[in-house]
């Protein structure tokens, strides 16, 4: 197992006394981002919408690290002007950010295309435009500060493979991949810059996001073990973080994603993986 000492070594913006700032940090993967970063050491800021979820997940977190050392926010990363004034409030009481991590987000499924119109934009104004306004709201100043910094965006398979159930949720998640992509190569251009961008892609994981679930699901991951595969597997110069669970393997990740991407390469019909036509195919692709 890698010790933090490890991690903070390769990777010094997870330095103790180091401050990390987690959207969507009252639950899920974002709560155990900061209960995580707190037992290394870091001051947290937890951004998430007011209320007794957001000031248990301080409670939770500041038996870890102490009073003194996390501040919940509350905001809605949907709202530039909420995002900034989080950038404002993180500065004036810690001073300069070394992670952020854009992790709200949210998965009522609006349902077709041609439907919910108002739905559809507020999943897309938190899930993509979220990781918009905090990556607007943060990098300037993560840049001007010169130290050694990490933007980690929370992205997910359904917005790589993209399969049929909730096409809302896989578009904002196929903007975040795109968005992150071209921040990475926006960073590394940027003369001086001791920032880096990462697209972290959990597999299932049991989460306020996981519908129907009251208990965790054998085959899903805890935000816990994401955090630790996170942690453990990032290695400086990566951008991607995949993350396996109880039921896929990275390999069968692997040719999902291959086949997914042939499907352009091959002009098959689009999602051809749920298409009639193509499921022996698909089948015997995996198989092979």
């Amino acid at each position: 197992m890698t010790s933090d000492a490890e991690i903070q070594t390769a990777l010094p913006a997870f330095a103790s006394g180091n401050v990390a700032v987690i959207t969507g940090g009252a639950s899920g993967i974002g709560l155990a981002a900061a209960k995580r970063f707190a037992a290394m050491g870091m001051k947290t800021v937890l951004a998430d919408l007011g209320g007794v979820r957001l000031d248990q997940a301080r409670q939770a977190v500041a038996a870890i690290a102490g009073d003194d050392a996390v501040l919940p926010i509350p905001t809605d990363v949907s709202k530039a002007d909420e995002v900034d004034r989080l950038a404002e409030l993180t500065h004036d009481a810690f001073g300069a950010v070394s992670v952020l991590m854009n992790n709200a987000g949210v998965g009522n499924n609006p349902g077709k295309p041609w439907q919910n119109r108002d739905a559809w934009k507020r999943l897309l104004d938190i899930n993509f435009w979220g990781v918009v306004h905090g990556v607007e709201s943060f990098t300037p100043r993560m840049l001007a500060a010169g130290k050694p910094g990490l933007i980690i965006n929370t992205g997910s398979k359904q917005g790589i493979t993209t399969p049929p159930g909730n096409l809302a949720y896989n578009v904002s998640k196929a903007g975040v991949k795109t968005f992150t992509e071209g921040l990475a190569h926006a960073l590394r251009n940027e003369p001086g810059a001791k920032v880096s961008a990462h697209l972290l892609i959990p597999g299932f994981t049991y989460t306020g996001l996981t519908e129907g679930a009251t208990e965790k699901p054998a085959g899903a991951w805890t935000g816990e073990q994401v955090i630790d595969f996170m942690l453990a597997s990032l290695k400086p110069g990566d951008f991607y973080i995949l993350c396996p669970d109880n039921e896929v393997t990275r390999p069968t990740d692997e040719k999902r994603m291959a086949w997914a991407i042939g499907d352009i390469i091959e002009n098959r019909p689009a999602l051809s993986r749920w298409h009639p036509d193509h499921k022996d195919a698909f089948a015997a692709f995996m198989d092979g």
